[in-house]
């Protein structure tokens, strides 16, 4: 039996015993005076010592419990929380305040070099007002279960900052920046991607949705999956940015190109939606934002290419080649298909993308 129990147990105990005592009273009492006239007075006492006792009891156990909860809160932490040993704790401080910070690409991370020359990247969240301790103290549980996060295509935070009203937030540098940097170089011609390469951020994304959505308890749902929010290391592997912030700082999910368009509960199916529209960009080479669409989106429009069996003219030209590869784009362009679907219960879950994207490639 805890501690916690024992006292509870003690506060019970307190209380039961003052019922004895009344009822052991109110029997003496009734020995004494056998008067007909003195019954309902013994009647009232035994009732009035029950009660008495019953809420003593009770508000005993209430005071415990609450000075329990009261010493078990966790402290709210002041300065550095650092999660790695290869970040000195002392210069973090001096080196997030610095405004020489080299911002990477769109995706609002900056590069950050500390005295001991380890290359972070840094995400400067916008002010925002934290009065209540409660709910500093929840902020900071939410982003130490993130911190708990390790998978390799996830950004690892690595360690935060909490200044009055303003938060950073230190994760492992990626020297590629985001998706959209990548897709913005290659509509200009100064990167070549290949069909290989995008399967591959692909298939990187969705592992990444799917230890948030199955490996997490409970569940982790990413409300904001964009290209933006894709980092690529050296090697072109993604890493998802921003897993959870839209839940930790209390936000609503903003309306945008890659968002789901449900209007009830966001979920898991939510997030496979924006996948979808990644996956869409990856094959057209076309953001969803692009004149080309004008009234319809990305979606309707694969949808329609699919329909009417022209799915080769939704492809990026600059990756049609082999026919192997053209085989598994078409299928991958009825992948992006189902995940765009209306309804979230016709979108495949994240786990069952992992399977259908991995297996493109014995197609």
């Amino acid at each position: 039996m805890g501690k916690t129990k024992l006292i509870y147990y003690a506060g019970f105990k307190v209380g039961f015993l003052w019922v004895q005592l009344r009822c052991v009273e109110c029997q003496r009492r009734m020995i004494i005076s056998t008067a007909p006239s003195q019954s309902q007075r013994v009647f009232l006492s035994i009732l009035f010592g029950m009660l008495t006792g019953l809420i003593c009891a009770l508000v005993f156990a209430w005071l415990v419990r609450s000075f329990v909860r009261y010493i078990n809160k966790p402290p709210i932490l002041k300065g550095p929380v650092v999660f790695s040993p290869k970040i000195p704790a002392k210069t973090l401080q001096s080196a997030l305040i610095a405004n020489d910070a080299q911002l990477l690409g769109s995706s609002r991370y900056y590069r950050t070099v500390l005295d001991n020359g380890l290359t972070v990247a840094v995400k400067r969240l916008e002010p925002f007002e934290l009065q209540s301790k409660s709910l500093k103290r929840r902020i900071q549980q939410e982003v130490e279960v993130i911190a708990s996060l390790r998978h390799r295509n996830l950004m690892s935070l690595r360690a935060y900052i909490r200044e009055s009203n303003r938060f950073f937030l230190v994760y492992d540098y990626v020297p590629n920046g985001s998706l959209e940097d990548a897709m913005n170089k290659v509509r200009e011609n100064q990167l070549q991607l290949s069909w290989e390469v995008r399967l591959r951020i692909a298939v990187g994304i969705v592992k990444g949705l799917e230890y948030l959505h199955f490996s997490c308890n409970p569940r982790i749902l990413h409300r904001n999956l964009k290209p933006t929010n894709v980092m690529l290391d050296a090697e072109f592997e993604p890493r998802l940015a921003d897993c959870g912030l839209a839940k930790i700082l209390n936000l609503p999910v903003a309306p945008s190109s890659y968002g789901p368009p449900e209007n009830c509960r966001y979920t898991d199916k939510s997030d496979v939606f924006s996948f979808g529209v990644i996956l869409g960009v990856l094959l057209t080479g076309r953001y969803p934002t692009d004149p080309f669409f004008g009234d319809t989106s990305l979606g309707r429009w694969l949808q329609r290419l699919q329909e009417a069996g022209d799915s080769r003219e939704a492809l990026d030209k600059s990756i049609l080649g082999e026919e192997i590869e053209e085989d598994e784009m078409l299928m991958a362009v009825k992948i992006a298909v189902v995940c765009l679907s209306d309804m979230p219960a016709d979108r495949p879950s994240s786990d069952e993308l992992v399977s259908m994207l991995t297996q493109l490639n014995s197609f």
